[in-house]
């Protein structure tokens, strides 16, 4: 009775339109009140969730991503992939997805990996002759690696939603390879639509000019050495690295760059403001909902359900994917991750999942849902940016979808790609 109440509360709630923070502590208070659990245990619970000196990270990690994207990074590592990979035919869909790759392990997130990007790139790539529904699907589809690739501070959710006890900096390692393959893949099925339509092929613009548009964005790039170098050496700890990382942002885009004016700065802390907002109050309220999943016995129930129709872990793992799959398209990434993994982590490693590599199947699962109606924020951010109607990008991305899908079977079966940097650098 009292999972009845917990999910029937939180579906209602989502039905009406409540935000998901707010549905979430009011089904977490509806399920206190059956239960006979005290009420002010829900709201120590929301506070203990938001207690948590990791999360200090997500604040500095945000507004980095958010002072890159307004300071003209996104627009000279689009330059330097162009200048690289520009002349193969269908070349701006290669960029994309390269740029994207570079930038996601700058900015950290999808949504501004879509807008940053999308913004220069969309435009650019109608310019020179390419579909709109093209350039839509590449941009969101590649945004994925803001997800994947460090610093990601979903990462950083994952782990708190895990228990705490997860080493981010081993999260941060795992995302790299799988991060890298899905775009490789992406790669691959950009090329091929790419020439099935016959896009034209770029000049190259001779290799001065490739290493002078090189040489202008690696300042950019190195936010991410400096990020991830400083962890991983052990110089920083996770928190720390993401303060650094504001520092150099700052440094890049007002002293090199010197692209960042004041109203790019004011926007940026007010993004940043309302986004760390928004992140603190779904960690406060999802912890509490949490606690109510544990306690009705929820990941033993799912996973006796499952045994119930096969016992092959093969086909275990696949029913989690089609799980995650559907949640995605219908809710967001971040609330997800910390709604799904205290149910799902369980479950997988009672299949022998290692906790680092479910969070890169979570991760991979959750981020091609940001691409996915009905609720598919980057998918949304794309279409906005280049001002057409979602149904006629749906039509024509799914060879985009299969290229991740395919990426996620590698990550899913194979856990070498996830676990194999974290082993060989001793995390």
């Amino acid at each position: 009775m009292g999972l009845a109440v917990l999910l029937g509360v939180f579906a209602l709630a989502v039905l009406a339109g409540v935000p998901i923070a707010f549905a979430l502590g009011l089904s977490a208070l509806a399920a206190a009140l059956q239960s006979g659990v005290p009420e002010f245990v829900v709201f120590q619970r929301i506070v203990s969730g938001i207690n948590v000196y990791t999360l200090l990270a997500i604040p500095f990690f945000v507004f980095a991503g958010e002072i890159m994207m307004r300071g003209g990074i996104a627009l000279r590592l689009v330059r330097a992939a162009e200048a690289v990979v520009g002349r193969v035919r269908g070349g701006l869909g290669v960029v994309n997805v390269l740029t994207s790759m570079l930038f996601g392990g700058i900015s950290g997130s999808a949504v501004a990996d879509t807008s940053a990007l999308g913004s220069v790139m969309i435009p650019m790539m109608r310019e020179r002759g390419y579909d709109d529904d093209y350039a839509v699907n590449v941009t969101v589809t590649s945004s994925i690696a803001g997800v994947m690739i460090p610093p990601s501070h979903n990462m950083i959710l994952y782990a708190l939603a895990a228990g705490g006890g997860m080493s981010i900096t081993s999260l941060f390692l795992a995302g790299v390879v799988p991060g890298v393959l899905m775009c490789l893949c992406l790669t691959a099925a950009a090329y091929a639509v790419a020439v099935r339509r016959g896009y034209p092929t770029g000049a190259f613009p001779g290799w001065g000019a490739a290493l002078v548009a090189i040489a202008a964005a690696l300042p950019g790039f190195l936010t991410a050495v400096v990020i991830i170098g400083g962890v991983v050496s052990g110089i920083f700890t996770v928190t720390e690295s993401a303060a650094i990382g504001v520092i150099y942002a700052l440094l890049v885009t007002l002293v090199v760059y010197r692209s960042l004016d004041w109203r790019a700065f004011r926007d940026s802390v007010l993004a940043a403001i309302r986004t760390t907002a928004m992140v603190m109050v779904l960690v406060g309220t999802a912890s509490a909902f949490s606690y109510f999943v544990t306690l009705n016995r929820v990941p033993e129930t799912i996973l006796a359900t499952f045994q119930g129709l096969t016992d092959n872990p093969i086909v275990l793992l696949l029913l989690i994917n089609l799980s995650l799959l559907v949640l995605g398209m219908l809710m967001d990434m971040g609330a997800l991750i910390l709604i799904c993994t205290p149910i799902f982590l369980p479950v997988a490693q009672a299949l022998g999942v290692d906790p680092i590599q479910f969070g890169m199947i979570l991760m991979m699962n959750l981020g091609l849902g940001l691409t996915t109606p009905p609720v598919g924020n980057c998918l949304f951010v794309g279409c906005a940016i280049a001002k057409v109607r979602i149904e006629s990008v749906v039509g024509t991305i799914w060879p985009f979808y299969l290229a991740i899908l395919v990426a996620l079977a590698a990550t899913t079966y194979v856990p070498v790609l996830s676990l194999g940097l974290p082993g060989l650098l001793g995390y």
